[in-house]
């Protein structure tokens, strides 16, 4: 029978661990002890299952995902002291709708509007979808670039490391234990910054045929045509986290070479955190 699929996040000062109908957040206080939270994981799948559907699944997934990664990052703050309390429900929304909007104008806004400066070279709307495409892939790359240099950010890309190696470990049959955890690569298939890779190439040929209307069609049919890209690309890194195949291997090998920008290697503090977080939600 194949393992059930565990998926993680780095936060602040700590891992969040997501599986077997679980998730754990594991933050390192400042007085050295390491703090768990456990929760259910109540998705909306289990109550209709359709959603389960290839294809379906993804948009869900995602913003699950989201939803549940917001939550542990809030508690991770509060644990690790730097906020004095969790974000509300309604803050929480908030938070979301504000990081939704900001995407919005970076990834989609931007990336249109920009394209349209290819008039003076042809009229063609293939060739204005496909450069927005690549100025897309282009902002993204050089975002991530840009945060990879902040210092801060380096520690919790530690603990992204941190999260990886112990889910290789994990997959692999092996006892949990720093020594065991410490041998195995930084860079997952499956990770999330190799899916938004794939999120940004796939968005090129769904949106290569749509043709060139006026800016706000073009920012909203983009927005609307974000589930079909989430469901393409959630398939596609779904499959190639359990392929073996070597074309497979070779075709994801872009998403990982990414994650160069968005891990660093752990060190052995940081790997128990994350033993601890993959611990809770096998418990």
């Amino acid at each position: 029978m194949e393992k059930p699929i565990v998926g993680g996040q780095a936060v602040i000062e700590g891992v969040m661990m997501r599986g077997f109908g679980k998730v754990a957040t594991a933050v390192r206080e400042q007085n050295g002890n390491i703090k768990v939270q456990v929760n259910p994981v109540n998705s909306i799948m289990e109550r209709f299952p359709i959603l389960k559907l290839p294809f379906l699944r993804g948009s869900v997934s995602l913003i699950e995902s989201l939803i549940l990664g917001m939550k542990a990052l809030s508690f991770s703050a509060q644990a690790a002291g730097e906020e004095e309390e969790q974000l509300s429900d309604r803050e929480l929304v908030l938070t979301i709708l504000f990081a939704f909007g900001m995407a919005a104008v970076l990834f989609i806004a931007i990336p249109t509007f920009g394209a349209k400066f290819l008039h003076e070279i042809t009229d063609d709307p293939v060739y204005f979808n496909l450069a927005e495409g690549f100025l897309r892939l282009a902002i993204f790359i050089l975002y991530i670039w840009a945060i990879s240099r902040m210092s801060d950010i380096q520690r919790v890309f530690q603990y992204h490391g941190a999260e990886h190696k112990t889910i290789f470990c994990y997959e692999a049959d092996l006892p949990l234990t720093v020594e065991n955890v410490r041998k195995f690569p930084r860079l997952h298939p499956r990770c999330g910054t190799a899916f938004l890779l794939i999120v940004m190439i796939v968005s090129i040929f769904v949106f290569a045929f749509l043709g060139w209307p006026d800016l706000w069609l073009r920012i909203l049919s983009r927005i609307l045509l974000l589930p079909v890209v989430a469901g393409i690309s959630y398939e596609i890194i779904r499959f190639a986290g359990r392929s073996q195949n070597s074309l497979v291997r070779l075709a994801i090998m872009p998403g990982l070479w990414l994650q160069y920008l968005t891990t660093r290697e752990p060190d052995d503090s940081q790997i128990e955190v994350a033993i601890k977080s993959l611990e809770a939600v096998q418990d």
